[in-house]
């Protein structure tokens, strides 16, 4: 039975890798599955080859600590690509980790296929020099990424988002607050903190005293992500304003059609959001050094997708030194008390949301498509 080995680094990357899953299992039914990933990618059938939070880490001063597992990791990973011999691995986002596996079975007789391209647009395109060989085909999930590779001499697919395929934007509100008995009045904030231990914790305090400070009677809700569950049930527990938590997507997308606004990292939960069409305030804060170093190196003017796609400042960004309660608080209170302000987000949402769609199917159809082109 033919092999496909899958790497996913992180939360979205596994649940990237599950619907690839599906996507090629519903084609052939023959194929087995083997290689890392979380618990959506275990509901599909993979047997991880160690837990996902090992790889789930950002930034320089986050990682430097953690180095040696890494690197103990990657020679795990690496061994067992060998030993098993694939007919097809898959490299899930990851950059850092990932590439490094494909840097080091480049020698090998292994088809490869790396899901999530690179965003060397965004920052260090030099890296761009090190890529010919790693792989055989490149999947982007970004419109214009193609032609930026193709200005490299190296080959891109577009396949589509996969925030297209979430369900974002299937939300029940109603049921939200009926469940939670939150009044049809009231206006709900949905916090989205990220899916990293580091970054959740040096968000949650400030997300915290923006509550506190926040002009407007609110209901904040608080999706849990699966690698970082308990470290938001920790930080909020003590909040004086008591979020509702939730631990499904389901009810996180309940909980989007029954916001007003939101307030969420850079990153997946901001295109989510936008499929959603929840008004939103995007935010994120580095260790000083990290950040340092990234300004040195980054080459776009914005953080979040929506206004990378459209190309001006349709969300609200307050990075670094602007991720701070007082000005998170006024944003978001112009956010919930001007209609105007959210009604042309919403019209920004759909015109950046029509360029992420596929050319055909869905974004994980396409993507098990070019999987299954290697295997025949």
């Amino acid at each position: 039975m033919p092999l496909v080995y899958l790497i996913a680094g992180e939360e979205s990357g596994d649940v990237l890798g599950a619907r690839l899953m599906r996507a090629i299992m519903a084609r052939r039914r023959d194929i087995t599955f083997a290689g890392i990933g979380g618990s959506a990618m275990a509901e599909q059938g993979l047997v991880s080859l160690f837990p996902i939070r090992a790889l789930a880490l950002m930034g320089l001063i986050e990682i430097l600590p953690k180095i040696f597992e890494l690197r103990a990791r990657l020679k795990q990973t690496v061994a067992d690509i060998e030993a098993r011999a694939p007919d097809a691995l898959v490299t899930i986002d990851s950059p850092g980790f990932t590439l490094r596996v494909l840097r080091a079975i480049q020698p090998t007789q292994v088809r490869r296929v790396h899901y999530v391209a690179p965003q060397v647009w965004a920052w260090r395109e030099s890296r761009v020099r090190h890529f010919p060989g790693l792989w055989d085909e490149l999947l982007c999930l970004l419109p214009f990424e193609p032609a930026f590779f193709a200005r490299h001499n190296l080959s891109a697919r577009f396949v589509g988002h996969p925030v297209m395929e979430s369900g974002a934007d299937a939300g029940n509100g109603e049921r939200f607050r009926n469940q939670h008995g939150i009044g049809a009045d009231a206006k709900v904030v949905t916090i989205l903190p990220g899916s990293r231990r580091t970054e959740v914790s040096r968000l949650l305090p400030v997300l915290e005293a923006t509550m506190q400070r926040l002009q407007d009677r609110v209901v904040p809700v608080v999706p849990l992500a699966g690698p970082v569950a308990d470290v938001v049930r920790q930080h909020t527990a003590a909040w004086s304003i008591p979020p509702i938590l939730v631990a499904d997507a389901a009810a996180k997308y309940d909980a989007f059609a029954a916001s007003s606004a939101a307030l969420t990292k850079s990153g997946t939960s901001a295109l989510e959001l936008a499929l959603a069409e929840v008004p939103m305030l995007v935010t994120y804060r580095l260790h000083p050094i990290s950040h340092q170093l990234a300004k040195r190196l980054t080459k776009v003017k914005y953080a979040s997708i929506p206004n990378l796609l459209l190309d001006r400042p349709l969300v609200p960004e307050l990075l670094q030194a602007d991720c701070n309660p007082e000005r998170l608080a006024a944003e978001l209170h112009r956010l919930l008390t001007d209609p105007g302000t959210g009604m042309a987000q919403r019209q920004g949402f759909k015109e950046a949301m029509n360029m992420l769609r596929p050319p055909s199917g869905t974004p994980s159809e396409c993507a098990a498509e070019v999987v299954l082109s290697m295997l025949r």
